[in-house]
């Protein structure tokens, strides 16, 4: 991360500073480009200092994200050691008594709805380990389980016919009615989830691990357990509720899960005090995953500071002109593919390129929906790779997964992804979508 942020550095010495006008809505706070309005312009180069201040700056950044993940982290450590999702768990096991590839279709669909419906991911960091055990306990390694929590979630984050923050976001740029063309993209959801869980499935028989048992053999699960389980599951409906229809953010699903944590211990009889300490460990436990994070959102940051992130959007876009309606719709998915590096948001790289590619795909014939496609396909299902995804890196960091190893591991599923989404697009600008 420091290399990258260094090279990121370096970038800000080679590309010329450039920038869009953008016009901020006086009612609504949103923040737009004005299409065609790019001009290089001259500014003062960052320095030494620069590139140290940007490590402080970077984690404030996501500071919200930051407190999400530490509260996440010592709530779900808590119900970790009452032992009621282990027992949970390895009863799942217990039931399908050697089908555990119903297991690994049921989790994976269960977290791509998760992303499909309200962008899920962060709020699996805590998750992992516990996920990772689970996944060993069915006989499968732990890129299985990052595989079909955290993978499945930005699978369905990206074909997803109503995620708030993707598709709902970009179709508002686009002056397209909202949730249209949902049967359209249902479709090439349930055919890339479909894809994806095949691929997990061969993955996980030919790399098999010994079983663990997540507890001892007949441990039965307890009442209280069940009460803990029911109690987590109100927690998901809850935050799911107000993430759709109350408008909250991180901030309001800390809170829940800080309630989650001081519950769940009183509810194992762990008393005050020892709940107390018990939340700090866990808090611990991600203090890796939450520097990491901060490093990641140091890279767009500097973009930002050196004034260059305009021109790579510029440079971007610009040779889609003059291309056939195919070529060109296609030129944007890779492009908005490649744009994710820099941009680690999805949500804001909705807010600063549709209004650039909406009168381009005007010009070259390509309809606002398959324009708001070639988004979501590339822009969010590079999720699964870049560094600058924070939740990605916490997660491999928690997981104890080098980069370089999930690299080997994911570049075949995200083409299978990336194969989903061409076929949609083809099949869009055929069909006249």
């Amino acid at each position: 991360m420091l290399g990258i942020i260094c090279l990121t550095f370096g970038a800000t010495f080679v590309i010329p500073m450039g920038s869009y006008t953008r016009i901020t809505d006086q009612v609504s706070g949103k923040t737009t480009v004005v299409n065609g309005s790019y001009q290089q312009i001259d500014g003062e180069a960052l320095d030494f200092f620069d590139l140290l201040l940007i490590i402080p700056e970077g984690l404030i950044s996501r500071a919200d994200l930051i407190v999400l993940i530490f509260l996440l982290g010592g709530c779900f450590y808590i119900v970790e050691k009452t032992g009621a999702m282990g027992q949970g768990l390895q009863w799942v096991v217990d039931q399908l008594k050697g089908r555990d590839w119903i297991a690994l279709v049921l989790v994976s669909v269960i977290f791509a709805t998760g992303g499909a419906t309200i962008g899920m991911q962060e709020e699996f960091i805590a998750l992992t380990p516990l996920l990772i055990a689970f996944s060993r306990s069915l006989g499968y390694n732990a890129f299985v389980a990052i595989g079909m929590s955290f993978g499945a979630a930005v699978l369905g984050s990206a074909f997803s016919p109503m995620n708030p923050f993707a598709v709902v976001l970009a179709q508002k740029e686009a002056d397209l009615p909202l949730l249209s063309g949902l049967e359209f993209r249902v479709v090439f959801l349930i055919i890339a989830l479909v894809a994806y869980i095949l691929f997990l499935w061969l993955y996980a028989r030919a790399n098999p691990e010994d079983k663990k048992p997540m507890n001892a053999p007949g441990e039965t699960i307890s009442v209280r357990s069940i009460l803990i389980l029911l109690l987590v599951g109100l927690t998901f409906g809850v935050v799911t509720y107000g993430l759709l229809l109350l408008d909250w953010g991180f901030n309001e699903i800390s809170a829940c899960f800080f309630l989650l944590g001081i519950l769940t211990g009183l509810l194992a009889r762990l008393g005050i005090n020892r709940t107390g300490f018990m939340y700090v460990e866990g808090m611990k436990e991600m203090t890796y995953a939450v520097l990491i994070l901060g490093l990641a959102s140091c890279i767009p940051l500097l973009l930002e500071k050196g004034q260059i992130l305009d021109t790579v959007i510029h440079m971007a876009f610009r040779p889609m002109e003059g291309l056939p309606p195919s070529l060109s719709a296609l030129g944007m998915m890779g492009s908005q593919a490649l744009l994710h590096f820099p941009i680690m948001s999805y949500s804001a790289q909705a807010l600063m390129t549709m209004p650039v590619l909406i009168p381009l795909s005007d010009l070259v014939g390509v309809s606002r929906q398959v324009c708001v496609l070639a988004y979501q396909y590339g822009a969010v299902n590079m999720d699964m790779l870049v560094p600058t995804n924070g939740a990605l890196m916490a997660i491999l960091a928690v997981a104890g997964i080098s980069f370089d190893q999930w690299l080997k591991f994911v570049w075949k599923p995200l083409l299978l992804c990336f194969a989903a989404g061409v076929l949609a697009i083809l099949t869009g600008i055929y069909i006249g979508f």
